[in-house]
């Protein structure tokens, strides 16, 4: 055709030639995973997406859409294996203090990694490595008489302890890396507040020092004592 004719002297004329098409650059996925996690722990959730990873690469983001279908599993697979890295702690018979036992080791573990906590709080992400601590609870709570209803409703009251302690941990630690920073919690609390808050006033003083003497094992232990009396009661 007259067109195509003149399409191809034009191109011999400038040296243009088109670029062939090839396939995009292949990934390893244990770099890919490895990155991402890299980016999390050292910027938090919100700093990772799917074309920050794919530039830390020098790829682009649909190449990872070849391994990952979307944000959420690529932050699974940041989680996978987080568990296992610790080693199962020798956990007693009784099932209750078995039950304390497992519920201390998930505070203990979560609490060295807790750039992790910013992923659960997504919801429904996890580790299938830790499991196992789930397995563990559901069962010595049904063991301690719970029904599997109650047995379940026990394994997220004790979830949501330890995820609120540890994210009140790392609050207080970051308080601590500011010295300098203003303290207002207990010290807003004046004589003018006697009227309607005297529990407070009378704690004032030795608030900081009755916080801290706080043990996360005991406070733990009372918790599943609560849980498995009012299940005997119900």
């Amino acid at each position: 055709m007259p067109g195509s004719e003149k399409t191809e002297k034009q191109s011999r004329k400038t040296g243009q030639k088109k670029k062939p098409v090839g396939r995009p650059r292949r990934l390893d996925p244990d770099v890919m995973v490895a990155t991402a996690r890299r980016i999390v722990e050292e910027e938090g959730v919100d700093a990772l997406s799917m074309r920050r990873v794919a530039k830390e690469l020098g790829s682009t983001p649909m190449a990872l859409y070849h391994y990952v279908q979307d944000k959420d599993e690529l932050l699974m697979l940041t989680l996978s294996g987080t568990a296992a890295a610790f080693p199962r702690p020798e956990l007693p018979q009784d099932p209750r203090e078995r039950l304390v036992a497992v519920a201390v080791h998930m505070h203990d573990i979560i609490g060295r990694i807790p750039w992790v906590l910013d992923i659960l709080a997504l919801g429904e992400l996890t580790d299938r490595n830790a499991l196992w601590m789930v397995e563990e609870i559901i069962d010595c709570a049904l063991a301690c008489g719970l029904s599997p209803a109650r047995s379940v409703r026990a394994y997220r009251t004790i979830w949501s302890y330890v995820y609120g302690d540890l994210v009140f941990r790392r609050a207080a630690a970051r308080r601590a890396e500011q010295p300098s920073r203003r303290e207002f919690f207990p010290e807003m609390i004046t004589e003018k507040d006697a009227l309607e808050l005297p529990r407070l006033i009378e704690v004032k003083e030795h608030w900081r020092e009755y916080a801290a003497d706080y043990e996360t094992a005991a406070e733990l232990d009372a918790i599943v004592e609560g849980l498995i009396s009012r299940g005997a009661r119900g």
